[in-house]
């Protein structure tokens, strides 16, 4: 930064002062302390949570938001990080700058995040900390899929398909997008009737995807049930 004095053109310079810790010279804070001396006499990280247990399911690939949210995301992706991130408590006690993965063995059942956090300490100073937090993943099935996996037969929905038209040239289309798109990939069981399809669905959610696709796709009719109670 320069200051115009008349004419002339004084520069300005952050001046430097010596550490009250170690003597060291630095640029004047607040705290007259250098980053090394706070680091070692403030741990801002104390108190944070540095070891967490999440749940995952391994039938779906999901991982429980308590208290029964269930949340799909792979490794290492963003949403994995967000979720991870949401998992810790106490975190409003210091400001979070930046997260990343540490690399662990994808057999481990361990997830590693690097934390970058800032706190304001002594007489205003900001100081700055990483720390890595350590999340034991432990396998259980969701309902949905415990009760799949219990009895792979019940259903929770059906979506049928029905043919109005005499010929089947619609209704073949269809089958072969079904086909390309994979998209009956998360039914349980597809029985042939004379007019139609039944798909049936282990959860709710995958039967409504399923009737949004077959809209996008082709104006063939299709009925979502529930599974009758009792």
């Amino acid at each position: 930064m320069a200051q115009g004095v008349g004419m002339f053109t004084v520069p300005q310079t952050i001046g430097s002062v010596l550490c009250c810790r170690c003597g060291i010279l630095m640029q004047p804070n607040a705290a007259n302390t250098c980053a090394n001396c706070l680091r070692s006499e403030i741990d801002i990280t104390e108190g944070l949570q540095k070891h967490v247990i999440i749940i995952f399911c391994p039938e779906c690939n999901s991982f429980l938001q308590p208290p029964r949210t269930w949340i799909k995301a792979e490794l290492e992706s963003k949403e994995l990080l967000t979720f991870c991130v949401k998992r810790l408590k106490n975190l409003n006690t210091v400001r979070m700058v930046h997260a990343e993965f540490i690399w662990t063995e994808p057999h481990s059942k361990r997830i590693k995040i690097k934390l970058k956090v800032q706190k304001e300490v002594l007489h205003g100073a900001i100081l700055e900390q990483a720390y890595t937090v350590e999340y034991v993943v432990q396998d259980q099935l969701c309902e949905s899929c415990a009760r799949v996996q219990a009895n792979p037969d019940q259903w929770v929905a059906a979506v049928q398909l029905q043919r109005h038209v005499p010929h089947r040239h619609t209704f073949f289309y269809l089958e072969q997008l079904i086909l390309k798109h994979d998209a009956a990939k998360d039914t349980i069981r597809i029985t042939q009737m004379d007019q139609g399809i039944d798909f049936f669905f282990g959860k709710r959610s995958h039967g409504v995807k399923f009737v949004e696709f077959v809209g996008k796709a082709a104006p063939t009719g299709s009925t979502l049930f529930n599974e009758p109670s009792g």
